[in-house]
């Protein structure tokens, strides 16, 4: 009785494709046709565009194929780049697209923007490091009012300022499936932060939000700190460099007192002395949720790092505390050496003297 081999059989290449790097998935689909039309979904399912990559006619061919693109070393506006983004645009299965360290600018957002209107694939879209400006986030913002499907928005470096942000806080007040929005290193001030915090207090399904390397200072934790005080949806909260002093640690931690879902809290490289530290070590005593703490670089002496080593007792949640570069008495550093021995649930104690 004749049996197939069983590379004969559909299935089994299909399964034995999503195992093979490209190298080798471009010498199946060279075997014959039946194996080139079982390895090719598999070839074509992440591309990477560059210098030495697919050519354009080979991404427009195999582009139903295509669920992730990322391009590398490429510029905007020629008329390559716009054959390609016009493709990318009518796609009917894309889900991630990376666009970083690219020159999209104003114009290439805008353009983008009118897809995501109508777009139902798109999941994560990376615009980092691309010179949008506020207008360009404006445009993105409207298009996230309608948009239904995209999670993950990285605006990273784009100098977007306060007035993006204004513009991005307005579509979180509308929009329900984002879930990650990295603004880092936006010229973000205080008004910015306003903003978005207002949109904090209505907006249920953002879990991420990164504004480290931004200028919100003081006032803007306070913001956010009331936003923080009615969310019940975000979980991890980055405000690492960004000139926060005791004012925005108090503020912070009262919200911290009533909040239960923010499990990681980055204030990083901050103006916080012993008095914010203080602040902060009072909610820890009976908040439940926060998991990572970072208060790394900061300026916290003495009497701040006691009364966070006098909190860790009563914590039974906290996990991640970072404490780096204090100028605290070696007193103080044993006590907080020896609260994890007493308090189990706290995994690392990050000191460097």
């Amino acid at each position: 009785m004749f049996r197939s081999h069983p590379l004969d059989l559909p299935e089994i290449r299909s399964i034995i494709a999503s195992n093979l790097g490209p190298k080798d998935l471009s010498s199946c689909v060279r075997v014959s046709q039946d194996w080139k039309d079982s390895f090719t979904p598999s070839l074509y399912k992440s591309i990477v565009v560059s210098k030495h990559g697919p050519s354009i006619e080979t991404f427009e061919r195999y582009k139903h194929f295509v669920k992730s693109l990322r391009f590398q070393s490429f510029i905007y506006g020629t008329q390559s780049s716009t054959k390609i983004l016009s493709s990318i645009l009518i796609s009917s299965s894309l889900t991630t697209l990376d666009l970083r360290n690219n020159s999209v600018g104003e114009n290439g957002a805008q353009e983008l923007a009118e897809a995501l209107k109508t777009n139902s694939t798109l999941t994560m879209l990376n615009l980092s490091s691309n010179s949008i400006g506020s207008n360009g986030a404006k445009a993105l913002a409207e298009a996230l009012k309608t948009n239904s499907t995209l999670t993950t928005l990285d605006l990273n470096e784009n100098s977007i300022r306060d007035n993006g942000a204004q513009s991005v806080a307005e579509a979180l007040k509308i929009n329900s499936t984002l879930t990650t929005l990295a603004l880092e290193n936006n010229w973000i001030r205080k008004n910015g932060a306003q903003s978005l915090a207002e949109a904090l207090k209505t907006n249920s399904t953002l879990t991420t939000l990164d504004l480290c390397y931004n200028s919100i200072g003081d006032n803007g934790a306070q913001s956010l700190a009331e936003g923080l005080k009615t969310n019940s949806a975000l979980t991890t909260l980055d405000l690492s460099y960004n000139s926060i002093g005791d004012n925005g640690a108090k503020a912070l931690a009262k919200a911290l007192k009533t909040n239960s879902t923010l499990t990681t809290l980055n204030l990083k490289n901050g103006w916080i002395i012993d008095n914010g530290a203080e602040a902060l070590a009072e909610a820890l005593k009976t908040n439940s949720a926060l998991t990572t703490l970072d208060l790394s670089f900061n300026s916290i002496g003495d009497i701040g790092a006691k009364a966070l080593a006098e909190a860790l007792k009563a914590n039974s949640t906290l996990t991640t505390l970072d404490l780096r570069r204090y100028s605290i008495g070696r007193n103080v550093a044993q006590a907080l050496a020896e609260t994890p021995k007493a308090n189990s649930t706290v995994l690392i104690l990050d000191f460097v003297d």
